[in-house]
């Protein structure tokens, strides 16, 4: 393609049209012009100058998040719960068994389980629940087995090259995330779903940190977060709300079914604050709640609203809203938690 060329030329425009409608696709369609901005994007590389290990990279990226988004569509209405752990840890240790009993409790529940699919906790967490509630996401290791013997072969196992797109995936399907004692690894994916939650770039879900019984892991991992992050500014006393340290596996499995209790979702629509909810608030609750957490709101209050035209989903629920500062995620949750309390 000549330097000249401009992809958002009519006529490159029109042939990406027609492509996709070639394919089934209905080229006004919103969808329909993702997929074209995408096009447009790859074509552009032509011109760019980029290496073959980057066009690799981003090539094998999309390949992964495409074929891995679509295993999980295929159960859209599945609540998922993301478990974490050592891939080392024996299955005569306590964790180990904490995690099987955490995985039946959550399947009996109706939920489906999410690991990376290796052996130790991420084995215990396929273990619990019974063949087909499970999903796998594995990733090869040059010192681990990629793959159990509980999922390995199942349709709902995904292998991954990139730990990125791993990461992706285990944050965009999951309603809940559940980590046990671990090394690097957990602590990197734990942490980093902590940062996405506090700085607002992923929606809220409950995590939960569970072991064994008698272990003290996540007592001393809190000392060092309060010591040497709190103390030191470098979070917001606010952000404890962002984990839970459970009892155990069976209180770990009531504190995320508790909060779906009132809270379904939520999402933006422009600078508002959505809520969904499974049963509404009267007027009374929802005057405790601004008063309680006049902090999150730019101005006005927490009301009523109807569904809003941007909405796609969960159009049936009743829903509050308020014009959010877009700050202090910690005291949503906690918001979260008062509005299942009441």
């Amino acid at each position: 393609m000549p330097n000249s060329i401009d992809v958002h030329d009519p006529i490159i425009v029109d042939q990406i049209q027609n492509l996709i409608k070639t394919c089934g696709g209905d080229p006004d369609s919103f969808s329909n012009e993702l997929i074209s901005q995408m096009i447009q994007n790859s074509l552009k590389m032509v011109q760019e100058g980029h290496d073959m290990g980057q066009l690799k990279l981003m090539s094998r990226a999309l390949k992964e998040m495409r074929y891995a988004y679509r295993v999980f569509n295929r159960h859209k209405e599945a609540h998922c719960v993301s478990i974490f752990g050592s891939a080392r840890t024996p299955e005569t240790h306590l964790d180990y068994i904490a995690a099987q009993k955490f995985s039946a409790g959550m399947a009996k529940c109706g939920w489906m389980c999410i690991t990376g699919a290796a052996n130790g906790i991420m084995k215990a967490g396929l273990e619990g629940p019974e063949p087909g509630l499970n999903f796998g996401l594995s990733i090869r290791l040059p010192f681990e087995i990629p793959t159990n013997s509980f999922i390995a072969g199942d349709v709902r196992l995904i292998s991954f090259r990139y730990f990125f797109t791993r990461k992706l995936m285990f944050m965009s399907n999951s309603n809940a995330l559940a980590a046990f004692p671990g090394g690097f690894g957990t602590l990197d994916e734990l942490f980093e779903v902590l940062t996405l939650q506090q700085t607002g770039k992923s929606s809220i879900i409950p995590v939960v940190l569970v072991e064994g019984e008698g272990g003290g892991y996540w007592k001393h991992w809190q000392e060092y977060v309060l010591k040497q992050l709190l103390d030191n500014g470098w979070i917001s006393v606010e952000d404890k709300h962002l984990y839970y340290i459970a009892k155990g596996p069976e209180d770990a499995v009531e504190h995320i079914q508790q909060f779906y209790k009132r809270y379904h979702s939520s999402r933006y629509v422009k600078d508002m604050l959505v809520i969904r909810l499974n049963t509404p608030l009267n007027k009374e609750q929802l005057e405790i709640l601004t008063n309680k957490y006049r902090n999150l709101l730019v101005d006005g209050e927490i009301a009523v609203v109807p569904t809003y035209e941007a909405e796609e989903d969960a159009l049936e629920l009743p829903r509050i809203a308020f014009h959010h500062t877009h700050r202090d995620f910690g005291l949503v949750r906690a918001l979260i938690d008062d509005i299942n309390k009441f």
